[in-house]
């Protein structure tokens, strides 16, 4: 027989939404300096919360 090997069990709500703000704020402290050099503010949201989402999924896969 194979030996099993447990999987990680799935994160809470709770702490995927903690990490979320978190990195909405950080990738939002970056869009706030592009937004005061003269990016279209709707452009810099978006990228923002693209960035936040990236940021949630790698730190699931680590």
């Amino acid at each position: 027989m194979s030996p099993v090997i447990p999987s990680p069990t799935p994160r809470s709500r709770g702490e995927l939404a903690t990490q979320l703000a978190v990195a909405c704020l950080g990738a939002g402290v970056i869009t706030s300096v592009a937004v005061a050099q003269g990016q279209n503010p709707f452009t810099a949201l978006g990228i923002t919360l693209f960035s936040a989402v990236a940021a949630v999924a790698v730190g699931q896969v680590l």
